[in-house]
């Protein structure tokens, strides 16, 4: 039989790999094994090695969220090292993974939350296994009657913040009684308890019906005051108006002390954010904020709160925010702490904090 010559086996070699590749792509899996060989003329190369080729921590794909629990399994401390001897988180995490998927799972417990973060101490306190944290942060959420809303914010913003290799700690602040709520007090004493607890550098303070969408938006401060949530599904992820303030914050403890903290006297939905908004800028700062892409949030569904009806006196106190803020703030709290309960995801701060007519009168 006559050899073909060398052209015709080279042509006859290159339609039987073309034939092989057709038929490797008609199976399931055609994307993984598209991306196989692009890497090897990419790249040079294949399979494991080509893989770990990529930055940890930043291949994502905003079209395929994630699951925000993915990855934590792998965090145990190197054995046969004390955590003295940890050396300092790297600045980027390489758990961060980007978008996330948010889901609330039905009938949520406590007790599905804890044995899913082993790591949380008592508290809702979380210190890295495997290195030293860079920053320190307390989350501050005010809370009343929203017991569904809290499983799963805790639920979402425990790997969350794992994630991101802090040192953290979530305190709620349950407003006691059924008096009119006031958000921005309840903030304040936050505030002031959770210093109490630690030298935090810096203080999140988070509506309990926000869930964090992407886990590159940083629980960590800026050298301005930040406001994180500027991107909620509830507005078509845009920010509503320039100078809103709402859903979610960040501030240093340098930074509240500067603005006098939160107002006292907003009794009742709305107001309060504009009011922090304008004592940002009466204290000589800015506001910072992430991205649209990173600081999205999605809002859990419901009516009106009894108790958090809208305040018809916003609009007069926002008129007299430049005349009062100095006089009504971190100043001037008062308040009475009932109880101080450390559950296994979160501290549990009660608090008296009086009623829009003034304190409460005890029999």
């Amino acid at each position: 039989m006559p050899m073909l010559p060398a052209r015709a086996r080279i042509l006859l070699l290159l339609a039987g790999l073309q034939l092989v590749l057709l038929a490797l792509l008609s199976r399931e899996g055609s994307r993984r094994r598209v991306t196989y060989f692009l890497g090897i003329f990419t790249r040079g190369g294949g399979g494991a090695g080509a893989r770990e080729a990529l930055p940890r921590g930043r291949h994502h794909n905003a079209s395929r969220p994630g699951d925000v629990y993915a990855n934590l399994s792998v965090l145990l401390r190197p054995p046969g090292r004390p955590t003295e001897q940890l050396p300092y988180c790297p600045k980027t995490s390489p758990y961060l993974s980007g978008p996330l998927r948010v889901t609330f799972p039905p009938g949520l417990m406590l007790q599905d939350i804890v044995q899913r973060n082993p790591l949380v101490q008592p508290g809702g306190q979380y210190q890295p296994p495997d290195c030293d944290p860079r920053h320190r942060t307390a989350v501050i959420i005010p809370h009343r009657g929203r017991e569904q809303h809290l499983k799963l914010l805790l639920y979402h913003l425990h790997p969350f913040l794992q994630r991101q290799q802090l040192r953290y700690g979530i305190y709620i602040v349950h407003q006691a009684a059924n008096y009119t709520f006031n958000r921005a007090k309840l903030l304040n004493v936050g505030f002031r308890e959770a210093m109490k607890d630690e030298d935090w550098d810096c203080l999140f303070f988070h509506d309990v019906d926000l869930i964090p969408e992407d886990d590159r938006n940083l629980y960590t401060c800026d050298a301005f005051p930040k406001h994180v949530a500027i991107a909620m599904d509830k507005f078509g992820y845009k920010l509503p108006y320039k100078s809103y303030f709402g859903g979610v914050s960040a501030l240093s403890p340098e930074h509240y002390m500067r603005m006098n903290g939160f107002p006292n006297n907003y009794w009742g939905w709305g107001g309060e954010d504009d009011d922090i908004a304008i004592r940002v800028a009466l204290s000589g700062m800015l506001i910072s904020r992430p991205s649209m892409q990173l600081g999205r949030y999605r809002m859990i569904k419901h009516g009106h709160d009894k108790g958090n009806e809208q305040n018809p006196r916003r609009f007069n106190l926002l008129a007299k925010t430049r005349r009062t803020w100095r006089q009504d703030g971190m100043n001037t709290l008062e308040y009475t702490l009932l109880t101080k309960k450390r559950q296994p995801l979160y501290t549990n701060l009660t608090v008296d904090i009086g009623t829009d007519r003034g304190p409460r009168t005890r029999s």
